[in-house]
């Protein structure tokens, strides 16, 4: 693996920091670094090798003194070259630097004995409903594809009246013993016993069901409580319906994402919901009452004399429920006037806005307020 990055800086160390130190911070960076904690970042394992190699140079006084001198083309004109690949894995490369212990706790495994329990995954799954769905809460059923233990052998993976024998590979340990070599010299390492997979045990006669895993494939139904209130985008969680664990660990979770589905009488902007209604010029100038939209249905409205154009009105409670505190409080519906001025007038109707126009006066038409105040009411602030 070719390192151009300072050795120091990798390791997050000052040039004369001493080999505790250093010791220590590569120990806080395999923490940090480590594939098993970093399973989502691809590139985990390499940045851990690059720390690995940093820690392999600085800790040796003599290839520390080439570097300092010489920088990373003394150490290659020095014949030096990381070779970790040599490590079956990255558990090996602990067993090297610390002895077969793990910064993460157990051993170089970092999953305590093979073959013991482990947690299942997690099943993530999306569902969408409707904005009225998500107002009053529904039950929701979802189907997906999981891992589930085998009702016929019971998940131990051996045909029902049939007996679990020891593994006689490894004698029951569920790992064997292998010896590598590597730039540190001979390595001895654990590894599962590919006979039984680490389990230490086999079935005499495998499950015809599950074929000896104890776990197998089903498609699941399942009937998910939605919360009235609940957002876009945000995910329920079901404990316990993801996949199956192995060898009596616990199964994962089921996440559920609810999308909510656009609607085109409503914007949401939280516990708020947000709509538009037309007013002729006329009557936002006269006054007048309107019927707004709401989830449950309409609602009369009073636009007071003299609206304008982009004025916001609230009709309180007409929103969504919260999810956050009590569970009883509710939004409000925000109102939007949009003043429709009246177009493709008959003669009539020009003559009678020419009078009205003639009778106006710096009374009707002034406002008392700013130039911000206006556009902001105008982009809807």
């Amino acid at each position: 693996m070719a390192v151009t990055r300072d050795y120091y800086e990798i390791l997050g160390v000052s040039r004369d920091a001493d080999e505790a130190e250093i010791k220590k911070s590569f120990r806080r960076l395999a923490r940090e670094l480590h594939p098993d904690v970093n399973s989502h970042d691809p590139d985990a394992e390499e940045k851990f090798k690059e720390a690995a190699e940093a820690y392999e140079v600085l800790s040796d006084a003599d290839r520390r003194a080439t570097y300092d001198r010489f920088g990373h083309e003394g150490l290659r004109s020095g014949g030096y070259a990381p070779n970790f690949d040599a490590f079956g894995s990255v558990a090996d490369i602990f067993e090297a630097f610390f002895g077969g212990a793990s910064p993460l706790g157990g051993f170089a495994g970092f999953g305590g004995r093979p073959g013991g329990p482990a947690a299942g995954g997690d099943v993530a799954v999306s569902s969408e409903i409707t904005l009225e769905q998500a107002a009053t809460g529904a039950e929701l059923e979802v189907s997906f594809d999981a891992i589930e233990r085998c009702e016929h052998c019971n998940g131990n993976g051996a045909e029902p009246g049939t007996p679990i024998e020891t593994c006689s590979k490894c004698q029951g340990a569920g790992q064997l013993r292998a010896v590598t070599r590597t730039p540190f010299g001979q390595v001895v390492r654990a590894v599962i016993c590919d006979r039984c997979e680490g389990e230490g045990k086999i079935p005499q006669t495998p499950c015809k069901v599950c074929h000896g895993r104890g776990r197998k494939p089903k498609l699941v139904k399942l009937t998910v409580d939605v919360p009235a209130g609940i957002e876009d985008a945000q995910r329920i969680r079901v404990g316990g319906r993801g996949h199956a664990g192995e060898h009596g660990g616990p199964s994962g979770d089921l996440y559920v994402q609810i999308r909510v589905r656009e609607d085109s009488r409503f914007v949401r902007d939280r516990d708020d919901l947000v709509t538009v209604v037309d007013v002729a010029a006329p009557l936002a100038a006269l006054g007048t009452t309107v019927e707004v939209p709401t989830i449950e249905g309409s609602v009369p409205l009073d636009v007071p004399a003299g609206t304008q154009p982009h004025t916001t009105l609230t009709v309180r409670g007409e929103g969504m429920p919260s999810l956050r505190g009590s569970r009883h409080r509710h939004g409000d519906l925000k109102v939007v006037v949009n003043v429709v001025v009246p177009r493709h007038l008959d003669r009539e109707q020009r003559e009678l806005f020419e009078r009205l126009d003639d009778s106006m006066t710096d009374h009707n038409l002034r406002s008392d307020e700013g130039v911000f105040t206006k556009i902001k009411r105008a982009f809807g602030g």
